[in-house]
């Protein structure tokens, strides 16, 4: 039996599928159709998958911004309607926003981040996603490095991440 909430999904990069930017608009309008009454811009699509070209992992990153968290959070709680599940990360609560996962938690093969308009993280995501998609030496250097941490650290998410942040805010400083 699988224990809820439990990502099961190794960390594996694989080379660019162009069916991403597809898979992401099939989410990205049940989720806004959803979100729509604190949807504030467009559902975004984020991280590797979003760049063409890019290794990454097969997980299509979204970013949906709400309102505010008290009035979205009823409305993100529907999005079980349309069959994601939440999926709540440790500083989710502190961070005020919500994680969830499409079709589920341990083997997804879509990931969405609700996120306040007002919070000060999601911008850089958005930065870094633009950096790299002008930038096709940035992304290069990306792609290796990911690769090479995916290989050290294939069932570590906080030791991928941690490795990966130094690039990431070289790259945002550039």
């Amino acid at each position: 039996m699988q224990t809820p909430g439990i990502r099961l999904d190794e960390i594996v990069i694989v080379p660019y599928d162009p069916r991403w930017p597809e898979l992401f608009e099939a989410q990205r309008v049940r989720v806004a159709a959803v979100l729509a009454p604190v949807l504030v811009g467009a559902v975004e699509h984020i991280g590797s998958t979003a760049v063409p070209g890019l290794p990454a992992k097969p997980i299509i990153d979204m970013l949906a911004r709400v309102s505010g968290h008290e009035e979205a959070g009823p409305v993100a709680a529907r999005l079980v309607e349309v069959g994601w599940v939440a999926a709540p990360e440790p500083s989710d609560g502190a961070l005020r926003r919500w994680s969830y996962c499409y079709p589920d938690v341990a083997r997804r093969s879509h990931h969405l981040h609700v996120v306040e308009h007002a919070s000060d993280g999601w911008p850089t995501w958005l930065a870094f996603r633009d950096r790299l998609r002008a930038d096709p030496a940035a992304a290069a250097r990306y792609a290796a490095l990911k690769t090479e941490l995916a290989a050290r650290d294939r069932h570590d998410r906080v030791a991928y991440r941690a490795a990966k942040a130094p690039f990431i805010e070289a790259v945002l400083d550039s």
